[in-house]
């Protein structure tokens, strides 16, 4: 009887994986460091003139409109 039972792909395995795992970390890696690249040289934002905000009505409670 034969027991050897062998296939190329099976024999493969750890190469494809290796090639696998190597392939994901270059796709993170080349995301981080692009991600660090356009952090570190983004242009700072101009500050403008400051206009003051409206002022806002004062809602009246439930209390004062119990008295009208």
């Amino acid at each position: 009887m034969k027991t050897k039972s062998l296939s190329p792909v099976g024999s493969l395995h750890p190469i494809l994986f290796f090639a696998v795992v190597y392939i994901v970390a270059l796709l993170f890696s080349i995301f981080i460091c692009s991600a660090l690249f356009y952090s570190c040289n983004t242009s700072s934002a101009e500050i403008s003139e400051s206009h003051p905000l409206p002022i806002e009505k004062s809602v009246s409670t439930f209390s004062e409109l119990a008295v009208k």
